[in-house]
């Protein structure tokens, strides 16, 4: 045997890549290292830098020219490893080689292994197994009986359990007996007690609820031992006696307990009812479900309160807990509860008429009303303690209910648990697995009101009999508890003095197996005295009836009503029934029925089931051929055997459908039976094989109509699909072989009784094999053929079963005979099927078609068998079968095939289901049958398919066949059928032997023989021949993905994971584990690049999604502030992407940007991802598995006979992959996972395939079932569409549904995280080192034609984009010997073709050089300097790698936020080591050269370091770049990049005017060079052009001597140093001043262009500038207040103190956007700074007076903040006339600082001082910056008399203002008023004068300021009256009274001032009057005074 297990099942069917599996092959996975999981966390790393910050702050610690120190720096600093022989030169071929063994070492070998499963619903492939049938259960309760106390305790209490359903009016289980009496109480019945078996003692029991609901009730009766008196007064003790008066009642207490000894003795076989309660079960369920476990739950009725409450622990739960209704089977599970402990504190007395189910269902009912009736009954108080918990899996020690030992049960001397049988509420439909006949008798009630004499003291008792004597009595009437297993008697319990009592006893009786007439039940009535009288007997008997147990052979159950009579009954009375009015017999009340009893059973021996038991019956007779058979009233002879036979065949469809499921196994045991082996009847062989295909369909059709929801998704009824698959075995068809298996009628009911977990085999005549189909999970292993297979399942099921069983009915040799037994058949059954089928049609028809999978199955299994047991399994397989049965199967099939195309559009649903049996039958007679005849079926098939297809192009029929292609390729001998037949090497084999002497890879031919290379790559017609079904599948994935094919791409998912789940089949399949096979197998599948590589447009561009660290932006700078790819938002600590090529940025376009040629131009026009990433993904992998795996050899032949396009196609692809299969990163699955990662489900495709209606019906029907859609009441017997419903949460979901549970749990586990990463870590490595080996193959190819050049750059773009993504250090250490080699090999490809290339190569080795991972670093280090070593020995210098180094070095620092210099510095080392070290270029400048270049770009790196430093500092920042920006005054193309990087960054911060400027000065510094470069009259003549726009922009013309001319090599390439790209500079400055609101300067900017349009004609673009000037002007006329616009708010900032580095007593003018107060700059700065250097550390200086610096504490940092306001000189105001005039252009600012002489800051008016200070800046605002440092600093002083001077001309101009507003705006008014006249107005203007103006000052140099503040007070209360005047004119009638409190007070003002106006000075006229005569000084007064 052990030869035939030797593969696992490996069709994809049985291989599912489970995650479990996948664990298993990811095992031993060795980590990765990526650099971007090793950087550290953003946190720590702030921190590190905001060290650095505090440490170094200088903008200037070194100047730019001091190389000292950090040459020093780099001396010192340690190189990493140097590789050893890099500077050997060796052969290409033999660098090849070697770097080829380094890449295929240590390779994963499965690439799928690293992939995770596709996302499907559920593979449709995949076939559940069956469940092994067993046993139905519902959910099961644990209840355990703990203990029972009354207060008193005198005798024996005896108590029962059971379920009760109120709703539905039935009692749901049979009673538990439990008595919990103690031994001493026990011992009062020891007369009448035998030895208590131990199954009679048990306290525990397992309740099984099927149907659990909000109705069930857990009722518990009491009984005692009878006793004189009715059951109240029995009670009364227990009602009056308290346990804590046990001492006071003593006498009492023993007198009853003497009592109770007495009746005991006399009476104990007597019971009476006492007392009952009931516990609604839900209440405790929930609560218990909601409260902390194992609580304790007390349930009282007090009669107090009156409240009937369940407490538990004080009464949590509250009063209403009882009362609580909730309506509906809402959260009525049993199986997740938490354990409970209840106690039962009260019992209600049993009401001695109130005894009947009847009356308890209502209590029950009335239970749950909070008003109930009970509560006001009196309680009897007692303590009953339970559990109730769900039931464990596998409980022990437990009996069933017929008393049978479920293992496991260690040992048998402990008290069991009983497993309490469930009588459902509504009908379960399950099988029957195990032997079970109980019958239940319940006497109901009995009336002997009319029967005369004495007879109160009813009992009834109730005997099995097989006979009429007495001894007849049998032993199976179970006990009850604490007494025997069985008795032969039962009595009920008595109720005292009533002559018809009610009963409620339940007697369970256990069956014999064989019934005969004579077996009857016999009730005999007593009536018992329970009074000891003299000479009166213990009982009398009153009565007698029975019920006779068969009537006309079929068991007799149901309610009786019977006649009972007085006297015994006569001779043979057994087989009558006494409702037959015997000769001379008594009755009572005139044989009148006056007994009530119910009889149920419990059988699965008796049908009871009409139509079953006659058709039983029959074949029974004809099995015996016993005639005449007796059937009910009807005697049937033989000659009309025929058409009972076939009516009661027919019958059968009136059966209930309960009795038929549960009798199922057997009733089509017997169908198949009668077809196999027609009965002779009559000497006539009655052929019935019609009759049973007709009935068997219409079985079938109503499981499957009535049963919907235990179906698996392929609409497969479980019953049915575990019947074939466990049961179902070919009959033996000898009709004297003693039958064990289906053969017999006794035969099918030897289930044995086994443990019950779900791999209970069902019993021993279960066959499992439903061999090769596709459900057999146990089969361990496929053999070396397919018929191996069946043998050895057979064979070792047989051997299995007997191993395995525990306790059979059978004996297993006869078993192992049948099997063995070589049977010669009359009929085939699979035969017949086929032929009845191919022949059946209406309904018949119909109804096999609904259920074809049944009808398929039973045929392979009946196949099977067949050949198994006629040793066919060695015959070759073209002579297995007889024609005429191959014909049948292939008009099966074809007609089928004709359904499926005919019926799609109407039946989809049935449609859906008959195309995936047909796969399935398909794929499993590729296993027995011929296969080139299998594939004529599978052609036909196609065929139909096809031509449907080619009329109609329809997704939802070419999504069917995908599904048939998907299940008949899951077979496990995919490859080997795949072969070409000429190269089977055994040609006689009738299937390829895979493991057959030839070695492993016998089935694949070992050459590819001579075929065209080509044809293997194509889908040929060679190819499709040889590769029938690769062909097929091939086939079907190009035709969906054709992009013409418009309707099919819902499609694309599912075509393309048919292949997925293909290869990742073969992947782990251990018999292609060897590469050399692997190569085999992968040739299948060439055909799947050239597939690919078409629909490459097609594909999801994961290019463009990713986003990446050292990536800069599109076209460079293009539009500032907009980045190509780069918009991501968060983590960009350094400077942001929009930076991107920083700081020596190359201004070439970004050598980053992606080339378009990513798409062919042919192809320019790409139809965007009509394909969804997911399945974009799937197929590049599928694509990688087939590189990987096929022979190099063989690929590379291909690739040289691509055109040149193809190939570059080819790369294109592989570039795609690259990006698809990038490293996420750790960081990525965290984020993802904190943000509740879900499984992103692809909802483009399932948009797309809902609106393409290619749902499917299964999706739909899955949908559909978990809406419930209502039944429809027709339907026929086959379920007509609407009644099929498919439900998806079958048990065989479990697996299913664990993955998406994974998917849906929010948050996963650390070790999940880490485990995640590690996968995609490897995948990402194993697909880009595959992308390698392809590139490598593809540069040998290209090597030998003649267009290299751009297959090599297509290659070299590839490695290039590999690098510039997330790597791991191994692959980028092969990435790097690749990039090597390829340079060595064609140096010119860099050097003389592409730039671009050259730069990015430079970027990237410079990015690894800086990688924290030394062999990375190491690696690239050496790259590099053999770069530079090409370079230079191709020419002897090597500007272009120095320049393109310099440049990527700016722009990596610049994009990269966590770059660390360190890491660079050490590579930086390890090139000048190499550089020391190489001696073959020692002679050379070389050397130097190189160190030149290294120093150099370590300046670079240390300037731009600091720049990291200050990332968080913008002003700072901004220095930083403005200063390296300076730096590359001589280098053009970097200052542009860098002026850029500025303008970028302003416009990120919303500095728009700084941004304008910034692009002004680009243009300009353009404009120099371009006026260099070529004379043209409308370009701008340098920046001179542009003085206009801003003065500051004369910096940028290009005079000094170190200037480089623009013609030398790499110098003003870049794309702006053109028109082109000075008109768009231009146009971005335009932009940005009509953002910043400056619409004059946008009209300057055009002034510069308008001339270039002009004379290029451009009318278009003129046409816009000027609509765009229109647009400026017209905001400029709208907005001429300047309020509209502001255009910023200055302060001076000074900073002091050491702390600040070079920022110490520096002092700026800040430009703060508009409207900024003083306190919002001063907490931003004290707030940055504070964080900086610590809040304790910052003080901000608050006053605006000179700093002292030693006056301040030196450990400390000071800042001065101080509102600055543009300062005009009176001639500049001429030309500064409006308000943009007066923001623009501003280098002076002025602050006034009031002071005194003594040092305070403010006092009185006659010592107030003013200082104005006026500041003057290095550039005029605004600037390419927003501070500016002040260069100068003037102050002017103003005396007292000066500021009061100032005040009033501000106060009159004020009340001017406000007077002739215009609309004029009285509010404003009257406040400037009430501020000049309200009297309380403090150093008002009447102080100031009487201060100033009321004595002559004594210095005559202030008589002018005197009389000039005279003057003022004379316009002001000039104005002031004006001003009233106007607000008489506006004011209201209510606001008369404020008017004229407001003149009263201006009179007042006036009358005070009118003295110190007119007082003149009359020194002022003094020494005029001396010198000239009177006259001229009198005409000189009068000038004066008209002056005045």
């Amino acid at each position: 045997m052990a030869c035939s297990f030797r593969y696992h099942k490996l069709g994809t069917g049985f291989n599912p890549n489970t995650l479990d599996k996948q664990k298993e092959r990811q095992k031993g996975l060795p980590k990765q290292v990526f650099e971007a999981d090793e950087m550290p966390d953003s946190s720590s790393y702030q921190d590190d830098q905001d060290d650095l910050k505090r440490r170094s702050m200088s903008i200037d610690d070194t100047p730019r020219g001091s190389w000292a120190c950090s040459i020093f720096d780099l001396k010192n600093s340690l190189p990493d490893a140097l590789l050893p022989h890099l500077l050997d030169r060796a052969p290409n071929e033999e660098i090849d080689r070697h770097n080829e063994d380094q890449r295929k070492a240590n390779r994963h070998r499965e690439l799928f292994a690293l992939h995770p499963a596709l996302d499907e619903e559920e593979p449709v492939e995949r076939h559940c197994v069956p469940e092994v049938p067993k046993e139905h259960f519902g959910q099961r309760l644990l209840v355990k009986c703990l203990s029972l106390k009354f207060e008193i305790e005198i005798e024996p209490i005896f108590a029962s359990l059971a379920l009760y359903d109120v709703k539905e009016k039935k009692k749901i289980s049979e009673n538990f007996f439990f008595d919990l009496n103690s031994e001493q109480t026990k011992a009062m019945l020891r007369p009448h007690i035998q030895t208590a078996a131990i199954s009679t003692l048990a306290r525990s029991a397992i309740f099984s609820i099927t149907y659990p609901s909000q109705d069930v009730f857990l009722v518990i009766k009491l009984e005692k031992v009878l006793q004189q008196g009715d059951i109240g007064e029995c009670a009364e003790p227990y009602m009056v006696f308290k346990e804590s008066d046990a001492a006071k009642n003593k006498e009492k207490l023993e007198k009853l307990r003497g009592q109770s000894e007495q009746f005991c003795q006399r009476l104990g076989r007597y019971r009476m009812p006492f007392a009952w309660t009931a516990i609604h079960l839900m209440n405790i369920v929930n609560s218990a479900g909601s409260l902390e476990r194992d609580t304790e739950l007390e349930m009282s009725l007090s009669e107090r309160k009156g409240s009937w409450s369940e407490r538990r622990n004080s009464s949590i739960m509250g009063r209403r807990s009882l009362e609580r209704t909730t309506s509906g089977d809402e959260s009525c599970s049993l199986t997740g509860f938490r354990p409970a402990t209840l106690t039962i504190t009260n019992f209600f007395k049993q009401e001695g008429d109130r005894l009947s189910d009847e009356d308890l269902y209502k209590f029950l009912a009335d239970m749950r009303r909070p008003s109930s009736v009970l509560r006001r009954l009196r309680p009897i108080t007692a303590q009953l303690k339970l559990d109730i918990s769900p039931a464990p899996e596998n409980p022990h020690y437990c009996l069933t209910p017929d008393l049978l030992q479920v293992k496991p049960y260690p040992d048998s001397r402990v008290r069991p648990t009983r497993e309490i049988l469930e009588f459902p509420a509504r009908d379960v439909y399950v099988p029957n697995t195990i032997y079970r006949n109980l019958l239940y008798v319940n006497p109901q009630s009995l009336n002997f009101a009319n029967r005369q004499g004495s007879a109160r003291n009813i009992t009834v008792k109730v005997q099995f009999m097989n006979g009429e004597d007495p001894s007849n009595a049998m032993p199976v009437i179970f006990g009850k508890s604490s007494c025997a297993d069985f008795y032969k008697e039962a009595y009920t319990a008595v109720v005292y003095h009533n002559r018809s009592p009610d009963f409620h006893d339940e007697i369970k009786i256990k069956l014999p197996a064989s019934l005969s007439d004579h077996h009857h039940i016999l009730f005999t009535f007593y009536h018992v005295s329970c009074q000891q009288k003299q000479n009166t007997p213990l009982e009398t008997p009153v009565g007698y009836t029975w019920i006779p147990m068969l009537q006309n052979g079929r068991l007799r159950t149901g309610h009786f009503c019977l006649p009972v009579s007085l006297e015994k009954p006569p001779q043979s009375y057994s087989v009558l029934s006494p409702d037959v009015p015997l000769p001379g017999m008594k009755w009572v009340d005139n044989h009148r029925g006056v007994f009530n009893v119910e009889v149920v059973a419990v059988s699965t021996i008796h049908t009871q089931d009409q139509y079953l038991d006659k058709f039983f019956a029959l074949v029974h007779a004809l099995d015996e051929h016993m005639f005449p058979v007796r059937i009910g009233d009807m005697r049937i002879m033989e000659n009309n055997l025929e058409t009972e036979l076939k009516s009661s065949i027919a019958a059968l469809n009136s059966s209930q459908l309960e009795p038929i499921v549960r009798f199922l196994h057997l009733l089509l045991d017997k169908l198949v039976l009668l077809v196999v082996r027609p009965p002779v009847i009559a000497g006539q062989i009655v052929n019935l094989g019609q009759a049973c295909f007709e009935v068997m369909a219409s079985i079938v059709n109503r499981l499957h109509k009535y049963l919907d929801t235990n179906q698996d998704m392929h609409g497969r009824n479980s019953l049915l699909s575990s019947y074939i698959h466990y049961v179902f075995r070919l009959p033996s068809t000898d009709p004297n072989s003693p039958s064990p298996g289906p053969g017999g009628l006794g035969g099918s009911v030897h289930y044995a009784t086994m443990a019950r977990s779900a791999v209970r085999p069902a019993s021993l005549n279960l066959n499992r094999s439903r061999s090769l189909s596709n459900s057999n999970p146990d089969i361990s292993g496929t053999p070396t053929s397919p018929d191996d297979e069946v043998r050895s399942i057979i064979g070792s099921k047989a051997m299995e079963r007997c191993g395995n069983r525990m306790s059979s009915h059978t004996e297993s040799a006869s078993f192992l005979q049948t099997l063995t037994g070589r049977l010669p058949t009359k009929k085939l059954f699979h035969e017949e099927l086929a032929l009845q089928w191919v022949v059946s049609s209406g309904s018949v028809r119909e109804g096999a078609l609904q259920q074809a999978w049944f009808f398929f199955e039973l045929m392979v299994k009946s196949i099977i068998h067949h050949l198994y047991f006629t040793d066919r399994l060695e015959s070759p397989r073209k002579n297995r079968f007889p024609e005429r049965f191959m014909d049948d199967i292939t008009a099966l099939v074809s007609t089928i095939a004709g359904d499926i195309v005919s019926r799609f559009q109407k039946d989809l649903e049935l449609v859906e289901r008959l195309n995936m049996s047909l796969a399935f039958f398909l794929n499993d007679l590729l296993s027995v049958m011929d296969r080139g005849f299998v594939f004529s079926l599978i052609r036909a098939y196609w065929k139909q398919v096809s031509t449907k297809l080619y009329a109609l192009q329809n997704p939802t029929l070419e999504s069917l066949r995908l599904d048939f292609l998907r299940i008949v390729c899951s077979h496990e001998h995919y490859v080997t059928l795949n072969l070409p037949c000429s190269l089977l090497t055994p040609p006689a084999s009738p299937s390829p032997s895979v493991s057959s002497a030839t070695s492993q890879s016998s089935g694949f031919s070992t050459h590819v023989q001579d075929q065209k290379i080509a044809n293997m790559f194509e889908l040929s017609v060679p190819f499709r021949e040889q590769h029938y079904l690769a062909g097929l599948v091939l086939s079907e994935l190009s035709v969906i993905l054709d992009p013409d094919n418009e309707g099919m791409f819902g499609l694309h998912k599912k075509v393309v994971s048919v292949v997925h789940n293909l290869l990742s089949s073969h992947d782990s399949d251990p018999r292609y584990a060897d590469p050399e096979v692997k190569a085999r197998v992968a040739m299948l599948y060439l055909p799947l690049i050239s597939i690919v590589m078409e629909a490459l447009p097609q594909l999801h561009d994961f290019t463009e999604s990713h986003n990446q660290w050292g990536r800069p932006g599109g076209p460079q700078g293009a539009a500032v502030g907009t980045s190509g790819e780069e918009t991501e938002g968060e983590g960009n600590s350094m400077i942001s992407q929009t930076v991107a090529m920083a700081i020596a940025g190359t201004s070439t376009a970004s050598p980053m940007s992606r080339p378009s040629s990513f798409l062919l131009n042919s192809q320019a026009s790409r139809q965007h991802g009509s394909f969804s990433a997911e399945s974009s993904r799937s197929l590049l992998i599928c694509l990688l598995w087939v590189l990987k795996n096929a022979d190099e050899l063989v690929l590379q032949k291909w690739f040289t006979d691509l055109s040149v396009s193809q190939l570059n196609r080819l790369l294109d692809l592989l570039y795609l992959c690259v990006s698809c299969f990038e490293y996420k990163g750790k960081k990525a699955f965290e984020r993802m996972n904190s943000l509740t990662f879900k499984k992103s489900k692809d909802m483009k495709a399932k948009l797309e395939e809902a609106i393409l209606g290619s749902i499917g019906a299964r999706q739909e029907m899955v949908r559909r079932s978990r809406g419930q859609l209502e039944r429809s009441p027709s339907g026929s017997a086959f379920g007509s569409q609407e009644n099929l419903r498919w439900r998806k949460d079958m048990t065989h979901w479990r697996q299913n549904s664990e993955k998406m549970d994974k998917s849906h749990r929010s948050v996963r586990t650390r070790a999940e995280l880490e485990h995640e990463a590690l996968i995609d870590g490897n995948l990402a490595t194993e697909a880009n080192l595959i992308i390698l080996d392809t590139l490598e193959i593809i540069v040998q190819t290209a090597s030998v034609t003649e267009s290299k050049e751009s297959i090599l750059g297509g290659v070299l773009k590839v490695l290039l984009h590999s690098m510039a993504c997330n790597q791991s250090a191994l692959y980028l250490q092969h990435c790097f010997a690749t990039q090597r080699a390829l340079v060595s090999k064609f140096p010119e490809l860099l050097f003389e073709e592409e730039t671009e290339q050259c730069a990015d190569l430079c970027l990237r080795l410079l990015r690894s050089c800086s990688s924290s991972i030394s062999t990375i670093r190491s690696h690239a280090s050496a790259s590099l300097y053999l770069l530079m070593r090409q370079n230079f020995e191709i020419g002897n210098n090597f500007a272009r790698v120095k320049m393109q180094v310099t440049m990527s070095l700016s722009s990596l620092v610049g994009t990269s936020q966590n770059f660390n210099e360190e890491f660079l510095r050490r590579s930086l080392k390890t090139i000048l080591t190499y550089a020391e070290e190489d001696l073959e270029l020692r002679e050379t400048t070389f050397p130097d050269q190189v160190q030149d270049l290294v120093f150099n770009l370590h300046m670079i790196l240390s300037d731009t370091v600091k720049m990291k430093e200050h990332q968080e500092d913008p002003e700072m920042l901004i220095d930083l770049m403005y200063r390296i920006a300076k730096g590359y005054q001589t280098s053009p193309d970097l200052r542009l990049t860098w002026l850029q990087n500025m303008a970028g960054k302003h416009s990120e911060r919303n500095n728009h005017a700084e941004a304008a400027q910034c692009l002004v000065h680009s243009a300009a510094l353009v404009a120099e060079y371009l006026s260099m470069l070529e004379d043209r009259k409308y370009l701008p003549v340098g920046c001179v052009t542009f003085q206009n726009i801003s003065s500051n922009v004369l910096e940028e013309s290009a005079v000094s001597d170190d200037v480089v001319s623009p013609d030398e090599e790499g110098i003003c390439s870049g794309k702006y140093f053109t028109e082109i790209g000075l008109v768009g500079l231009l146009e971005q400055a335009a932009a940005s001043f009509s953002m910043a609101g400056m619409y004059e300067a946008v009209n300057e900017v055009y002034k510069v262009l308008i001339p270039i349009h002009e004379a290029n004609r451009d009318a278009k673009k003129l046409a816009t500038i000027h609509g765009k000037l229109q647009e400026a002007f017209g905001k400029i006329v709208h907005q001429s207040t300047g309020w509209e616009r502001m255009f910023g708010t200055y302060f001076r900032v000074g900073f002091y103190g050491t702390k600040f580095g070079d920022l110490d007593e520096q002092e700026f003018v800040y430009k703060e956007p508009a409207i900024t107060k003083l306190a919002e700059i001063s907490h931003r700065l004290e707030g940055f700074y504070g964080e900086r250097f610590g809040e304790d550390q910052v003080e901000v200086i608050k006053d605006s007076n000179p700093v002292d610096k030693c006056k301040l504490d030196p450990n400390k940092a000071f800042i001065q903040i101080t509102y600055v306001e543009p300062y005009f000189d009176t001639y500049e105001m001429k030309d500064r006339i409006t308000y943009f005039d007066k923001n623009y252009n501003l280098r002076r600012f002025v602050y006034c600082t009031p002071f005194t002489l003594d040092g305070r800051a403010h006092g009185d008016l006659h010592e107030q001082f003013k200082r104005k200070t006026i500041l003057t800046t290095s550039h005029a605002f605004p600037y390419i910056k927003t501070r500016i440092n002040i260069i100068h600093k003037e102050e002017i002083i103003s005396t007292p008399i000066e500021v009061a001077i100032e005040d009033m001309q501000k106060k009159t101009q004020e009340l001017a203002f406000a007077t002739h507003q215009d609309p004029a705006d009285a509010k404003m008014l009257q406040m400037v008023l009430q501020g000049s006249v309200g009297t309380t107005v403090n150093q008002g203007p009447l102080e100031v004068a009487q201060v100033f103006l009321s004595e002559i000052p004594s210095d005559p140099k202030l008589y002018r300021h005197h009389n000039k503040l005279r003057l003022c007070f004379k316009d002001f209360t000039k104005r002031c009256e004006d001003a009233l005047r106007k607000n008489k004119s506006l004011i209201g009638p209510d606001q008369k009274e404020y008017q004229r409190e407001l003149e009263r007070n201006y009179h007042r003002l006036k009358e005070a001032l009118q003295p110190l106006i007119n007082r003149k000075i009359p020194q002022l006229y003094k020494p005029v009057l001396q010198v000239n005569s009177h006259r001229d000084s009198f005409s000189r007064m009068s000038l004066r005074k008209l002056d005045i």
